[in-house]
């Protein structure tokens, strides 16, 4: 009997459940990694995976688009509004994919010519189509992003894009109200109260390469490795004393360094340094910073529904955590974090849910290892984590598995 290596893909998924949204067919939290259910896959390799308020989307080698978990504002694309407790295959896009960004209850999806799609809710004009839509269950195409994008962002209710000439769009009027109180009589700039994308001003002579954002704030990374941030500073995510920004304000440079990376959970951001060095900054008291809080903190627990902005908890400023040095991969979901360091998975933060996979429900301050796994892809969404792995086995020339290349 003829035999072959081959590799076997596997998707591994733990923490809040409530819409199936880890894809294992039923609808309870789990605390510690469980493997999903990809037969519909056909165990392609997976590019990226990322998770919503409730829903997860995976993109194969394919650049096919898998998705699970909520769907009452059309968040899964698939044409309806029912739930589904196990990934399906979007039958509805035409063409590939190759990036995808979560909002609550949106998704943004990055087509290989530049194509920006978006389906889910629009009820702040997150999907970058204008007001006469309130949700889609269909992908909707964004006209009116004329260049090809690079880069694709999703907060909780607002969404940016980094074209490939470098310039950024905003779009959902999500900080629409922290704008108007931050300018008083005066008109909220564009860009903040835009339904359809908007040219973000203040970025003119950079070339941005990457966006990401939080629930009400939104970061940009140039190609020189400069950090431009605005919106809110409720939670001092923005590394200054105003409340609001308007526009991008420089960051400096972290330990001199140029940033090379930058991710962001609802209200702290993670950036990696040239060197490998890992930052935090902004909230910490679920521990999502990876650093033991200060005594000046207040230590009382409160909510991270997608409406939480207590601002009660002293800011954290940006800070290295050393156990997190070289990492190759970070994800963040609203206010936990996953890490690969050294092959190895780690994780941090809020744990209500059990998404910190180490099978309880504390919440954990410094990144710690979540034994078994080591993965070459991670994910999160809000309140769930995934890891993508892969193993290579001795089987039947003719099984179903891929050879290994």
């Amino acid at each position: 009997m003829e035999t072959s290596t081959q590799i076997e893909f596997c998707v591994h998924s733990w923490g809040a459940n409530s819409y199936g949204q880890l894809g294992q067919g039923h609808v309870e939290d789990q605390s510690c990694p469980r493997l999903s259910d990809i037969t519909p896959l056909q165990n392609q390799a997976v590019r990226a995976v990322c998770g919503g308020g409730g829903h997860t989307v995976v993109i194969s080698e394919n650049a096919e688009v898998f998705v699970c978990g909520q769907n009452d504002r059309g968040q899964l694309g698939l044409g309806h509004n029912a739930d589904i407790p196990t990934f399906q295959l979007c039958h509805s896009l035409n063409q590939r994919v190759a990036k995808v960004a979560c909002g609550w209850d949106f998704t943004l999806l990055l087509t290989d010519c530049g194509r920006v799609l978006a389906f889910g809710s629009n009820a702040f004009g997150q999907l970058g189509v204008g007001q006469k839509v309130t949700h889609s269950s269909d992908p909707l195409v964004v006209e009116s992003l004329k260049e090809p994008v690079v880069s694709v962002a999703a907060g909780l209710r607002h969404s940016l894009a980094a074209s490939d000439s470098g310039c950024v769009y905003q779009w959902g009027r999500g900080l629409f109200s922290h704008a108007k109180r931050a300018v008083g009589q005066q008109a909220v700039p564009s860009h903040l109260n835009s339904t359809v994308p908007c040219l973000v001003p203040g970025l003119d002579q950079k070339t941005s390469h990457m966006v990401t954002a939080g629930s009400v704030h939104c970061v940009c990374l140039t190609g020189d490795g400069d950090l431009f941030l605005w919106g809110s500073n409720k939670h001092g995510q923005l590394t200054t004393a105003e409340p609001f920004l308007s526009s991008p304000m420089l960051v400096k440079r972290l330990g001199g360094e140029k940033v090379v990376r930058v991710w962001s959970g609802w209200t702290h951001i993670v950036a990696r340094t040239e060197s490998g060095r890992v930052f935090t900054w902004g909230r910490g008291d679920y521990g999502q910073l990876g650093r033991l809080p200060s005594t000046s903190q207040n230590p009382e627990r409160k909510s991270a529904g997608p409406s939480a902005q207590d601002g009660s908890q002293r800011a954290c400023p940006p800070a290295e955590v050393k156990a997190l040095y070289g990492a190759t991969q970070i994800a963040c979901g609203s206010e936990h974090n996953l890490a690969i360091v050294g092959g190895s998975l780690l994780s941090w933060g809020w744990n209500e849910h059990g998404m910190c996979g180490d099978g309880s429900q504390t919440d954990v301050l410094q990144p710690q290892l979540v034994s078994g796994l080591r993965p070459f892809l991670i994910g999160c969404g809000a309140g769930h984590s995934m890891a993508v792995c892969a193993e290579t086995t001795d089987s039947r020339q003719n099984s179903a598995t891929i050879p290994l290349q």
